[in-house]
């Protein structure tokens, strides 16, 4: 058993990208310490002083690259595979000497969303059917769901590997691994539609939603075609100027709530203020983020989502980079979120509107 940490999942192949921001991003909050991960594991451990006092000064909105947000409270090793129950347990009672909940409302038994952790499944599924029962008997698991009290997290990264953590609900992803599960329209142009319709789910919360995107709201999409982001924008009643010298799915133009210009979207400024613009144009992502600003700082659109492509290398320093450029050249107070989304590849995704 080992201190504790706080945990964070990602995509895979991106643990440098959040090790590099849980590093900066520690720092200046004042908790210092140090990244520890493996590429291709699809997670980060960050260890410090008081990892708690860190899990509460990093909201997860903050983070960036990171899907999920957990407390590592224990690290067990060399679990026998007749009998892994047992020493989840002690480490439960050990763990409420340093702070940690006596009660949890909900279990999840979660493995990497990894090469390596993918084979795990089976596992997790067997092994959270045969723990919840002991914990409940136990007195550390409610007799339903309640989603209120802290979350129990059983985290397999072998057959006889597992970690115990837990989240603050208030502050974590209310999806496994932090991945919501979409599923693709028949009717969407393309795949691209997933990544806007996670966004809406995960960068805004319910009120937002329901206040911001409403039946006849005017859209801009910049750089459209086939058309993903529009039907999108479309399906929650919009009416879309889709702009790109591409072509569009014909469904989109029969629609009637759609106006398709040939255009360059990095040109084209709508004649008055929209209330969305979204875009998903391939660009250095430098490029997209000046442009974005120009369209906040000149009012054309009350708020947008847009993509950030991201270089092979030094992805964090350019992900900073880029996001203060856009602030910077916005000119005003903004309301900024990012967040590498699981639809989301090479890429960021980000909503901004005025404060």
């Amino acid at each position: 058993m080992t201190e504790q940490a706080l945990f964070c999942w990602c995509r895979a192949g991106f643990e440098p990208e959040l090790a590099a921001e849980l590093n900066e991003r520690a720092a200046i909050a004042g908790h210092p310490g140090y990244a520890r991960t493996e590429r291709g594991s699809g997670y980060v451990e960050f260890l410090c002083e008081d990892p708690a006092a860190l899990a509460r000064a990093l909201p997860l909105d903050r983070l960036i690259f990171a899907r999920q947000k957990l407390l590592r409270l224990a690290d067990l090793r060399g679990l026998d595979p007749r009998d892994r129950i047992t020493p989840i347990l002690a480490a439960l009672d050990a763990a409420i000497e340093q702070g940690a909940p006596a009660l949890y409302g909900e279990l999840w038994v979660e493995h990497p969303d990894s090469d390596a952790g993918k084979p795990l499944a089976g596992l997790a599924r067997s092994f959270g059917n045969a723990l919840r029962p002991a914990l409940r008997k136990a007195g550390r698991l409610t007799a339903s769901d309640d989603t209120q009290r802290p979350r129990l997290h059983i985290v397999f990264l072998d057959g006889d590997h597992a970690m115990v953590a837990v989240a603050d609900t208030r502050d974590a992803s209310p999806w496994p691994l932090g991945i919501p599960r979409l599923r693709m329209h028949p009717d969407a142009p393309s795949r691209s539609a997933l990544k806007l319709e996670e966004a809406l789910l995960t960068l805004l919360d319910d009120e937002e939603r329901e206040r911001l995107v409403r039946d006849n709201m005017q859209a801009a999409d910049l750089g459209a075609a086939p058309g993903g982001w529009t039907w999108v924008l479309m399906r929650n009643g919009m009416k879309v100027t889709s702009v790109d010298n591409g072509p569009l799915r014909q469904a989109l133009l029969d629609s009637g709530r759609v106006d398709h210009l040939r255009a360059d979207g990095f040109q084209w400024q709508p004649r008055r203020t929209v209330d969305w613009m979204v875009c998903d144009m391939v660009e250095q992502p430098s490029r997209v983020a000046e442009r974005m600003a120009t369209w906040l700082r000149e009012g054309w659109c009350r708020q947008t989502i847009f993509n950030l492509k991201l270089p092979m290398k030094k992805r964090w320093e350019e992900t900073r980079v880029c996001l203060e450029l856009f602030e910077h050249q916005t000119h005003r107070p903004l309301v900024i979120r990012a967040r590498q989304l699981y639809h989301d590849r090479e890429e960021i995704t980000v909503y901004a509107r005025p404060r």
